[in-house]
């Protein structure tokens, strides 16, 4: 009886073994040989999952963009506003070794996005699923019965993703952990504008 392969789980390890390529030696160390060789394929059984070093890359980013999501929508529902937003804001933010590494890796993707339009749109929806998702959560977390769309909601949410963005970027200059303070010192401060 022939072995049953699991394709979704043999994507999945190969997307692992791409970030763990891109972390260690950028965009360049993940190459369709080097992600045969460290993940234990034949040569010509990679193109089964994935017909492109492009294709790799997409899921890859894909996975790390999930991972964010999946720890802002994990989320305690019954948490009050202000700590529902202060969740969200910290999944974004890279405090903990694991985040880093993710920001690691979509550091080199954002510079590849730039000239793939897959990449730049996937991104770019995901941005305005955040933005969106933010406004409702810092209307409610306000508590002033203003429109999500409001002004005002708008610029905290766009500051929000700059810091977040900005916070991936500059964990990478530091060791492990060592801006985690002042990222705390930030959101600690951000939560006290937000509730006056």
């Amino acid at each position: 009886m022939p072995k049953v392969i699991d394709h979704d789980q043999r994507r999945r390890e190969i997307v692992e073994v791409a970030k763990k390529l891109i972390i260690e030696g950028g965009f360049e160390a993940a190459t369709m040989r080097s992600i045969v060789t460290a993940a234990g394929f034949a040569n010509g059984a990679l193109k089964h999952y994935f017909p492109s070093k492009d294709s790799i890359i997409a899921a890859t980013f894909e996975s790390v963009l999930q991972e964010t999501s999946q720890r802002m929508s994990e989320l305690d529902p019954s948490l009050g506003p202000a700590e529902s937003l202060r969740g969200f804001v910290e999944a974004a933010i890279p405090f903990d070794e694991h985040q880093i590494a993710s920001a690691r890796v979509l550091l080199v993707l954002w510079e590849h996005s730039v000239a793939n339009p897959d990449l730049a749109r996937q991104y770019r929806d995901l941005l305005d699923s955040w933005r969106g998702e933010l406004t409702v959560r810092i209307a409610a977390a306000r508590g002033k019965g203003e429109a999500a769309d409001a002004p005002v909601i708008g610029v905290l949410a766009d500051e929000i993703i700059a810091v977040s963005i900005g916070a991936n970027v500059t964990s990478l200059m530091h060791p492990v952990g060592k801006v985690a303070g002042r990222y705390r010192a930030y959101v600690d401060g951000l939560m006290a504008r937000i509730g006056d």
